[in-house]
């Protein structure tokens, strides 16, 4: 899995993973991103691949980052992609692509769904352990060293 656009530098994550599932909508993201610590986490949001619409931008992201939240994977678009630059943000965000267009807020989404989300080949689940950068992601039961 490849992810063309991201809004830091290349450096890796290794954190448990917490997914949502929605679809051009982003309630869930926002509140989870707001409301719970991020602290060796990362956020997984399976935006189904949708290029029409954008399921954060930098608004959120200064909120993810102020919450400790490690990273962000997005199956979808993010924008204020050059905001997120510019105000010097350190978290990693890897996205499908960009989109101006603002998501609809007309339905919340799941919070990790049970049987968790699968994209690109990658099934995350949470309780997982991701490792990420700018090449790729990998998913593992465990934590412990890559060989």
């Amino acid at each position: 899995m490849r992810f063309p656009s991201s809004s830091s530098s290349s450096s890796s994550s290794r954190r448990v993973v917490k997914q949502i599932k929605c679809f051009e909508n982003n309630p869930l993201v926002r509140e989870t991103l707001t409301k719970e610590s991020g602290r060796d986490r990362v956020l997984v949001i399976d935006g189904g691949g949708s290029r029409r619409c954008a399921l954060m931008g930098g608004e959120i992201a200064k909120i993810a980052e102020g919450n400790q939240w490690e990273g962000i994977i997005v199956n979808g678009c993010i924008r204020d992609t050059n905001e997120m630059r510019w105000c010097g943000l350190k978290i990693p965000i890897l996205a499908v692509g960009t989109s101006p267009v603002p998501s609809s807020k007309r339905d919340p989404g799941v919070k990790d769904p049970k049987f968790g989300v699968t994209f690109g080949g990658v099934n995350f689940k949470s309780g997982s352990w991701v490792y990420a950068d700018c090449d790729g992601v990998l998913v593992t039961r465990e934590k412990g060293p890559l060989v």
